[in-house]
């Protein structure tokens, strides 16, 4: 299979085209972005610490949690860390080029503040549910600590080259796996007689409902202005796979906790291959991929691979065995 390589040229194009939308990146911190007084906060879905009933709420909370199988913990201590990552994050989207050029995080332009503003957002959900799942009694905290900080050590490589349209196919497709990831997370939660952490991690999937929609916007913007380098930048992120934010929490090459971590969602049914087939007809429907015209030769051939791509990942999903068996990881001997 040939695959196709961008030009330094066309790499420049696509960074002239971002560079080109950073009004669209400033409106959309006011169209999809919540000013942190009237933002939730972690606070409001936790015990108040400086009140007389703290330690009646604090029991009440391990009470509800008590009834969470040991799966489910599992999985929302991967989610967890995978939110508390944050500072990874900051600096990839900080270092796609045409993004902040100027090497100022402080810098008021469209991208930049959209960064700071969007990872601000996010910050709140893994410290929502770290603080949750520590005053559970649930969760070995001091393991799960020290995946945290290997996970920041490792780094993360999304695999996106510093192209902005991979970049933006990388994000588009991400906020949509993780809101999923939150709400099949919430739905279990709600089942087990955990109501408040179904609200919680209903509430964190709102936002990554939010997140979602902008970068599926932007991608479509640049579907509008260069059709031909946003599907080669698709067909190049889908032939990569997306590579999970969490992927690099434990380094082992063998019965590593990621991989025992993505066993328990396929497993539980919280994000499964199903999912990913699902997020790419989703991506290719909404970016109206297949009625794209007027492409060059290695465009249309990019046309022709994702429009049956959902199709091959659903029959993937189709013949995988469930696992029967998982290691645990993360939780209270």
């Amino acid at each position: 299979m040939t695959h196709y390589t961008p030009t330094s040229n066309e790499l420049q194009k696509n960074i002239e085209v971002i560079s080109a939308m950073e009004a669209m990146a400033s409106e959309a911190v006011d169209s999809y972005l919540v000013e942190a007084e009237t933002a939730w906060q972690p606070s409001d879905f936790l015990p108040e610490m400086s009140s007389p009933d703290a330690i009646k709420e604090i029991r009440e909370l391990q009470e509800r949690a008590s009834g969470l199988p040991p799966e489910v913990i599992t999985s929302l201590v991967g989610n967890m860390i995978t939110e508390e990552a944050l500072p990874t994050y900051t600096t990839y989207f900080n270092l796609i080029k045409g993004v902040n050029d100027e090497g100022n995080i402080a810098s008021d332009k469209g991208w930049v503040k959209w960064s700071r503003r969007w990872t601000a957002e996010e910050n709140r959900h893994g410290d929502l549910l770290n603080k949750y799942l520590y005053l559970s009694g649930r969760a070995d905290m001091k393991q799960v600590e020290i995946t945290i900080h290997n996970l920041l050590a490792n780094g993360f490589d999304p695999r996106t080259e510093g192209d902005p349209y991979q970049a933006f196919i990388y994000t588009s497709f991400q906020e949509r796996a993780t809101k999923i990831s939150h709400v099949n997370t919430g739905k279990l939660a709600d089942k087990d007689g955990d109501a408040v952490l179904s609200r919680i991690c209903k509430t964190i999937a709102g936002d990554e409902a939010r997140h979602e929609k902008a970068y599926k916007t932007f991608m479509a913007k640049i579907f509008e202005i260069d059709p031909n380098g946003a599907l080669l930048a698709f067909e190049k992120m889908m032939k990569k796979q997306i590579a999970m934010p969490a992927i690099m929490m434990d380094t082992a090459p063998v019965d590593n906790l990621f991989t025992r971590f993505s066993a328990i969602t396929q497993k539980m049914g919280i994000y499964t291959t199903f999912d990913y087939a699902a997020i790419i007809k989703h991506l290719t429907q909404l970016w109206k991929v297949e009625t794209l015209t007027g492409l060059t030769d290695y465009a249309a051939k990019a046309q022709d691979y994702l429009s049956d791509l959902a199709e091959r990942y659903r029959k993937i999903a189709e013949r995988m065995k469930e696992p029967e068996t998982v290691k645990l990881a993360w939780l209270v001997s």
